[in-house]
């Protein structure tokens, strides 16, 4: 598996706590220069079952694509979190991350896929998204 590109980001914590992966997964896509039918695994870290769901919302959503600058997409629910998520296998405090790698690499290897995007939300309103390739012989 390769890294091929991550994206931080930060938004204000007051009004859009939760929404860091609705900022991040645009901004990864675009700089990759791929687009979401690129996109074959999706791991979305939920913090709560309705904060998954929020960002989708924002992300196909004309006005709030527009007012953040930012191309709206969506993302197929057939291809998010398909071995379970947060929520049903539990929240690793710390270890989150890992286990949106670990789903995310052995989905592509197992599904026979090429590209994976990873994201969560993170406390004090940062976020992020990474861009994982399978490699041709893995």
């Amino acid at each position: 598996m390769l890294l091929r590109d991550w994206v931080f980001v930060a938004q204000d914590p007051k009004e859009e706590l939760l929404l860091g992966p609705a900022y991040a997964i645009p901004k990864l896509l675009k700089r990759a220069n791929l687009t979401v039918d690129d996109i074959d695994v999706w791991e979305i870290h939920e913090a709560f079952a309705g904060q998954v769901l929020s960002n989708l919302v924002a992300m196909e959503s004309d006005k709030w694509s527009s007012e953040k600058g930012q191309e709206k997409i969506k993302i197929e629910m057939e291809k998010i979190n398909t071995w379970g998520g947060s929520m049903s296998i539990g929240h690793p405090f710390g270890a989150t991350g890992v286990r949106l790698i670990a789903h995310a690499t052995n989905r592509l290897k197992h599904e026979d896929k090429r590209f994976a995007i990873i994201s969560a939300c993170a406390a004090g309103g940062h976020g992020h998204a990474m861009l994982i390739e399978r490699h041709p012989d893995y």
